[in-house]
């Protein structure tokens, strides 16, 4: 079965399935499906998750060997696999392919991965996932398409707002999902159910702190170590949550590795740009840094952003600030090879 995201919800009031595959690089609607499988996972008293991240070296027996242990604390549990690159490998791909042949009982699996290239599409382990899976694209939300998305989530806090001003927050996101996610629950904190004023919508989407993720995020890209570390100084004295600054990070690097990869197969940069949604004259800041940051650097970083991640939420231990302070200011300083 394959699903759009936007329809997930509706499809988990019915049936909760054994296997999903996430497939996409939109972030908050990656978020958003995953944050709904496991709701729906806890209602079914699903009380024991597992976390894989497929990095280099993983073992891949840990998927056996998931399956062959016995549940501690619930009859269901969960089993999420991250893969990032997209790329499982030759034991990878075998592994994948028994997995979807012969699905572990009593379990609902996650299986995420990035936009995949289309040798990956057309391979064995990918066939075997789409057809024992319920399969669900994170399709990016286009320029054009984005007013509506604004106008739908608004009706989904029982406000509304008029053509003009959905524009305008449109505009001010730059086709950004999570920070026109950010926007659309700060109105929904300020103003009651109803009609939103466009004089309100403006005032409420240009307040805004003095310091935040995406201007960081520009300073990255320009190899501002100055401007970061102040930026990065600011936000953690306006108390604002590492994964609120991380997750606009991830938003501005992915694209950089999808542009790196299609300049390495020998793909025009600007057409490479324009299909990563890079426009204007952001593409001059993304050129400065495609000069400056190799694909290596890039994946690491979107791994190590992926580790940050889990120990902002407790599932390892560390200290988040420091360690995407440490990343921002590493990635800043990297100077044209």
């Amino acid at each position: 079965m394959r699903l759009a995201a936007n329809q997930l919800n509706q499809h988990l009031q019915n049936n909760l399935a054994p296997l999903y595959v996430l497939v996409g690089d939109e972030p908050l609607a990656q978020s958003e499906c995953l944050d709904a499988i496991r709701a729906a996972a806890r209602n079914a008293c699903a009380d024991e998750r597992t976390s894989l991240i497929v990095e280099r070296n993983f073992n891949w027996q840990q998927i056996q060997q998931f399956g062959q242990a016995m549940s501690l604390f619930s009859s269901l549990r969960v089993l999420e696999i991250h893969i990032p690159s997209g790329k499982p490998g030759v034991d990878g791909g075998k592994a994948l392919t028994e997995l979807a042949n012969h699905l572990i009982p009593d379990t609902t699996v996650m299986i995420v991965l990035p936009s995949l290239e289309r040798e990956a599409k057309n391979s064995a382990w990918f066939g075997a996932l789409q057809n024992a899976s319920t399969l669900i694209e994170l399709n990016e939300i286009t320029p054009t398409q984005l007013p509506n998305w604004l106008s739908s989530r608004l009706a989904a806090q029982n406000q509304s707002t008029d053509t003009t001003s959905l524009a305008f927050i449109a505009h001010q996101v730059e086709g950004n999902l999570l920070a026109a996610h950010q926007e659309i629950q700060k109105l929904g904190l300020l103003y009651p159910a109803g009609e939103i004023s466009a004089d309100a919508v403006r005032e409420a989407v240009l307040n805004v702190s003095r310091f935040d993720a995406f201007q960081l995020g520009e300073a990255v890209l320009a190899g501002d170590a100055e401007r970061t570390t102040r930026i990065l100084q600011g936000l953690q004295d306006e108390g604002e949550n590492a994964v609120a600054v991380m997750n606009p990070l991830m938003w501005v690097l992915r694209p950089l590795v999808r542009i790196k990869q299609a300049e390495a197969r020998g793909e025009n940069i600007v057409n490479a740009m324009t299909n990563a949604r890079i426009y204007g004259d952001r593409q001059s800041l993304v050129k400065r840094a495609l000069a400056r940051l190799s694909l290596r650097q890039l994946e690491a970083a979107l791994q190590k952003l992926c580790d940050i991640d889990k120990t902002a939420k407790g599932v390892m231990q560390g200290d988040a600030w420091l360690e995407l302070s440490r990343l921002c200011f590493g990635l800043a300083k990297v100077r044209v090879r």
